[in-house]
Order: structure tokens, then sequence, then C-alpha cells
């Protein structure tokens, strides 16, 4: 295969899906592909695909009218375009998709990217659109090649998969499958060619990660916090933190993790969705209210400055305004860093989208107003409370205006500072001179001689 075919990547959703998005190129680099910004030079065009949200499926469809109309341009100057919907969309689409935008050449699951290579030779020899949306029965982890050219000085690191909680509202369990994690031999050596390209922090990525159970040493079973702690012995990684979380799943090492390993992140976000426990039942959570305050006290007292963020849903089947007024009394109770909140929108084949009991559109969107404005004053309080201090910041990337450069805070905060590119991939002492609702803004101090992050548990 030529070497000069270029791929574009368009990456929906979450975490997971940026870190599918970045072994995708890796399995088309393998393929003869290299990357490009443009979706104008692209010989190949991949939609990496959400179907958390709402009408995701309909922005997929958008995306692909806009694609004929480019891959028929390119057709005219004598160029083919590839064109691939991967991801959930694909998984809970399928074949329908290709119905609905002939424009498609090839639809692959999230759990079948590692054989993109031999879907595009098949798709050559046949000249006709293929879908692969089976689970396969060897692991893709197994397949995939190993990590090379992504220099980032933070980056995602898969460790589980799929989901077995089945709450009413969520395709997970449909889309990515039952649980499944990595072993711990896999992760320490993805974890170690990531340091040798440059990463400090690793972020650890699961549907339902602190369920992880992965095969360790000798054969014995990891929990997430085991996982952390050997890790942490990594000496180049100077942060971890983990996502995304189910409560009934923070189990008493992972929340003594938080007080012990200075390296785990003083972060955490732990989706509690509804703050009324008929609503909870309703959408099969396995949690109360009073579980999840009980959780949260234990975990600020083994770290007292860890800072928050959940997701809500607002206006699921049956919400009564006696059930949102508890999801605000909660929201008020807890205090959050940060938080994703949204309004209910059915999910094709889930339990809840066949309820009868909708909440009307108007009213989810005004109970949706109402929280979005409570969590932002939260958001905005918890940021102003930096303003004065001085704190870690490991800097990732260059600004938008010259001469400034972003990071991250311990807490997960943005953090702009006049800087030097060359500091990127440093953690620097800033002093937080600025607070806004989404960012903070900074002084460069001076650079960090080791010590990690530890003295942030003496400043808050």
């Amino acid at each position: 295969m030529a070497v000069s075919k270029k791929v574009f990547v368009k990456t929906f959703g979450c975490q997971m899906n940026v870190y599918d998005s970045e072994r995708i190129g890796e399995v088309l680099g393998r393929a003869g592909y290299r990357a490009t910004g443009s979706i104008e030079d692209a010989d190949m065009i991949v939609l990496n695909t959400c179907h958390i949200r709402e009408k995701a499926a309909e922005k997929v469809y958008s995306d692909l009218g806009r694609i004929r109309q480019l891959k028929a341009r390119r057709r005219q100057r004598g160029k083919d375009t590839l064109v691939t919907v991967a991801g959930c969309v694909a998984q809970a689409e399928g074949s329908e998709i290709v119905r609905r935008a002939p424009v498609v050449d090839l639809v692959v699951g999230p759990q079948s990217y590692h054989r993109l290579g031999d879907l595009i030779e098949r798709i050559r020899e046949q000249r006709r659109p293929l879908v692969e949306t089976q689970f396969p029965p060897e692991s893709k982890f197994a397949r995939l090649p190993q990590r090379s050219g992504l220099r980032r000085a933070s980056a995602f690191l898969t460790v589980q998969e799929g989901c077995d909680r089945f709450c009413t509202f969520c395709v997970v369990p449909y889309t990515r499958g039952a649980e499944a994690s990595r072993p711990v031999a896999d992760i320490e050596a993805e974890a170690h060619r990531l340091v040798e390209n440059g990463a400090r922090e690793l972020t650890l990525l699961g549907q339902n990660v602190n369920a992880y159970c992965g095969r360790g040493p000798g054969g014995v079973s990891f929990s997430l916090a085991q996982l952390i702690r050997r890790l942490a012995r990594i000496e180049a990684i100077e942060r971890l933190r983990y996502t995304t979380s189910h409560p009934d799943d923070m189990r008493d090492d992972l929340i003594a993790a938080h007080g012990e390993e200075e390296k785990l992140m003083p972060h955490l976000h732990l989706p509690f969705q509804s703050g009324s426990d008929r609503i909870l039942a309703a959408m099969n959570r396995t949690h109360g209210v009073a579980d999840y305050l009980a959780l949260i006290e234990r975990l600020r007292a083994a770290r007292p400055d860890i800072a928050l963020s959940t997701d809500i849903i607002v206006g699921f089947p049956g919400e009564t305004e006696a059930d949102f007024a508890a999801t605000l009394a909660l929201t008020e109770r807890v205090g959050f860093a940060q938080a994703y909140s949204f309004k209910y929108s059915p999910r094709p084949g889930t339990p809840a989208s066949l309820s009868a009991d909708q909440v009307a559109e108007d009213e989810k969107m005004r109970r949706l107003a109402r929280l979005q404005g409570l969590l932002g004053r939260q958001q905005t309080s918890f940021n102003l409370a930096s303003v004065g201090r001085s704190m870690p910041v490991l800097f990732e990337r260059a600004g938008q205006r010259a001469g400034q450069i972003i990071g991250r805070s311990p807490y997960l905060q943005a953090v702009n500072a006049p800087g030097p590119l060359g500091h990127v991939g440093e953690i620097l002492d800033v002093e937080i001179i600025g607070a806004g609702p989404n960012s903070l803004s900074g002084s460069i101090l001076q650079p960090r001689r080791g010590g990690h992050d530890a003295q942030t548990r003496a400043m808050c």
C-alpha cells in the first residue's frame, strides 16, 4: 500500500473514544496511512462515534451528508475516499448506517477496530461495503500495535471496558459489551511506552473503571487500587488519575489510596445521576442517596482537599418536581468542582426509552437550566478559591495567545500562564492570579525539582 495515503479521524464523545481514535491511527499507520488534519486531503475518513448523548446518530448522518459531497468532489479529481464509521453508533446502528448513507464503505464496532487493515483489504477485493460489529473472541488489545508516535505530557490508558450494571438509560452494555479488564502486565508495558514518549501523567480509563479486576503477577486478581500503586512505582510517572467510576465499586482500598498515594491526583469523577431514591431505583442504580453521601464523607476523610465532579440527568421518566428538588438538594450538599448535566434523552433499545411516563421537553429544559445555574456557581466558587494559592501545574500545550501555555492543576482545572513552549511537559509551581468559570490564570514561579504534588495537600 502506498505510504502517501492520508487518514482523517474525527472523534465524538468521551475520553475512551479519544483513546480509541489514537489506537485507530496506530492501526492505520501499520496499514500505510498517516494522519492529516485536513478532511479534504484524506484518502480515508473515520468518524469515531459516541451513542450516549441525544441525537448522537443524527449528528453522524449530518456529517456523512457533507462527506458524500466531499467524496464526489474527490472522485471528479480521480481520487478515492474510503469512509468508515467506527465506535458506538456503528455498533448500535450496524447495517442501518450503510442503508441510510451509501457513502459509507465500512462500519466497525469498538471491539473490532484492531482488524481495520484486514477489513480495508476485503473492501478493495469485494468492492462492497462491510459491516463488522461482532464481538470477536480475542481481545483487541492483544492485536493492537505497540504505542508509537504519541508525544503528550498527559495520556489516556484504557484498563477496563464494558459494563455489567445495565442502568436503564444507558447503551454501554449493548455497544461495549460485558466488563473486561486488561492484564496488569499489558497495562504496565503500555504505560512504559507512553512514558518513553513523554507522558508525565496517565489517566486510566474504563466505562466502569473502579470495577477493574485484572490478572496480576502469578495470576492473582488486582483491584484498581493495586494497579494504581503498581503504576506509581514507575518513576517517570508524576501523576495518575482514573475515570469513570460507579459509587458501588468504590472499595476500601481505593478510598485509602486517595489518602496514601501521592501520585494519585485529588480529583474524582463520581456520577450520582439523581438525588431521588425513587428515580435511582427506576434507573437501576444500585446506590441510594444516603450511600452516596456516606461515600463522599469517607473520601473527604481520606483526602480532605479532594475535588469532586459528577454526572446528573434531569427529566428521567417519572421524575416529579419533588424528585428534581432532591437532586438540587444533593448537589448543594456535596458541592462539586465541576459536573456534566444532561436532560434525559431516550436511547433506542434501553428500558427507560419504553416508559410511557416521559417528562415534557420544556419541563426538562427548565429543570436543566436551574441545575446548571447551581453547578456553574459551584464551579466558579471552587475556581475563585484557588486565587492567591500556589499549585503545581503540568503544562500540556500552547495556548491560544502568543507566549501562553496551558496545563492542568492537580484538581483538573485548566490553567493558563505566560511561558515558553519549552515548559510543555514540565510540572511547574504557578501562583494563581485569576479565575473564571472554566479556567484559572497564573504566573509561573520556578521549575519544580521532584517531589511530585505532595505540597498540594498543605495549601488547601
